[in-house]
């Protein structure tokens, strides 16, 4: 007999039985996007199985990624999670500061790269740029020591954290992330149903003591953003570094990637938290920031055994990442021309930074002068909803800090891209910003 709400009713009397009826039903259409399962005790009855029956059930089906346990709205359908990223378009009216992405004048031009020296590769071909790997030997591996490792090329930041967590975690296991975090890391969390547990950020990088607790809670892995964190531009001190270290040697089972996404381009120095001896680590550090968006491709230094891993992964798809996209890397990154254009985008970066944090000074709203990166984050307390809509009125688009919280609290803030402001602008957003906060609302 159907019950109200579901056209068929689930049945079964093991776990297993009521994890495949619950499937059909998901299947079928019977149960929906966001359709809420029976109270546990509810359908326990209603079965005539023990509590624990059904518990163990549901379980099976949030590992697997079909279902949501919340505390208020009980255990609801999932569908395909909704993902937020960069490059967020604004009206033709407005002032883009909420897209995130680089000047395009400081990216250089890759169809002057693709010329004399290419050859086409053929199946059985070096997965690797020969230029590239000497490229990584001389300008990467300092900074990860002696220790034996592994180099391998993936399609970005992104896909390098995706691949190395999926060989070494599954569903349901928990996984420390900075809060508030970079979109694409928590896109990576929903998407393969890891649990985040976040570590706040303050004016140093990732918190030693967010970090006890999560290790302390089982994380299986930490990801963490050595400088020019997105959004808040904070970067690890060597202090801070060192402390993050210590506490990460105590517990050599977890995995350590480290995203080193400004790395060209950063005004702050790399310092790295993965202890000497950690068995599991890796240092990713991509191109999209300096060469471009378009150009998807990151090198990932890792130990051993995540280097096979992740070779392998690439191995069961195309085999490589492109040997036309590494040839204009390489080409690229071993040109005196780019070298220049990189130093000037770190300088101008740093000055329309430091112009913004100036300006919003000038006008009572204080923020930490030594931050890097393409973005301001200013925090703003309650109410940020209505100031984006306020400053949209004065013809600015800006984008909320409640994007990039790991925790529903939200995060009270908004991150202002400056990858592209000038000094007046930077005069004039400040001027409407202090307007819309009101005095009693500046920091």
């Amino acid at each position: 007999m159907a019950r109200r709400g579901h056209p068929e009713a689930i049945s079964g009397s093991s776990a297993a039985e009521i994890v495949e009826s619950i499937r059909r039903l998901i299947d079928s259409g019977g149960l929906a996007q966001g359709a809420a399962l029976p109270p546990i005790r509810g359908l326990a009855t209603e079965l005539g199985v023990n509590r624990n029956t059904v518990a163990s059930a549901y379980a099976q089906l949030a590992a697997a990624g079909l279902v949501e346990t919340r505390r208020r709205g009980g255990t609801v359908v999932l569908g395909v999670p909704a993902l937020d990223g960069e490059g967020r378009s604004a009206s033709r009216e407005l002032i883009n500061l909420s897209d995130g992405n680089p000047a395009v004048e400081f990216l250089p031009d890759p169809r002057t790269a693709f010329g004399a020296g290419y050859e086409p590769a053929l199946y059985g071909h070096p997965p690797i740029n020969e230029r590239l790997a000497a490229w990584v030997d001389s300008e990467m591996a300092p900074d990860v020591g002696s220790v034996p490792r592994g180099l391998v090329l993936t399609h970005g930041a992104a896909d390098a954290v995706e691949r190395l967590l999926g060989a070494h975690l599954t569903r349901g296991d928990a996984v420390a992330v900075e809060d508030p975090c970079f979109l694409s890391s928590i896109g990576t969390m929903r998407l393969n149903g890891y649990r985040s547990i976040p570590v706040p950020v303050d004016a140093d990088g990732m918190t030693p003591d967010g970090l006890s607790r999560a290790l302390e809670a089982g994380v299986r892995a930490v990801v963490c953003t050595p400088r020019a964190h997105n959004p808040t531009g904070a970067s690890l001190t060597g202090a801070r570094a060192e402390e993050l270290r210590e506490l990460l040697a105590r517990y050599p089972e977890v995995l350590v990637i480290e995203d080193d996404h400004f790395s060209a381009i950063s005004a702050r120095p790399y310092h790295r938290i993965t202890p000497a001896s950690a068995p599991r680590w890796a240092l990713v550090r991509s191109m999209s920031k300096f060469l471009g968006p378009d150009l998807r491709l990151a090198f990932v230094l890792s130990d051993e055994d995540s280097a096979a891993q992740l070779s392998a992964r690439l191995s069961s798809t195309a085999g490589w990442i492109s040997h036309a996209l590494q040839h204009i890397v390489a080409t690229m990154l071993h040109d005196e021309g780019t070298a220049r254009l990189l130093r000037r985008a770190r300088d101008s970066y740093a000055e329309r930074l430091r112009s913004l944090t100036g300006a919003l000074h000038e006008h009572g709203i204080s923020l930490p002068p030594d931050r890097d990166g393409l973005n301001a984050w200013i925090p703003v307390g309650r109410g940020e909803k209505r100031l984006i809509d306020a400053l949209a009125l004065r013809g600015w688009a800006v984008r909320g800090g409640s994007d990039f919280a790991v925790t529903e609290r939200g995060a009270g803030a908004l991150r202002v891209t400056t990858s592209n402001i000038g000094p007046q602008q930077a005069e004039a957003f400040a001027a409407d910003l202090a307007a819309v906060l009101g005095p009693k609302r500046r920091t």
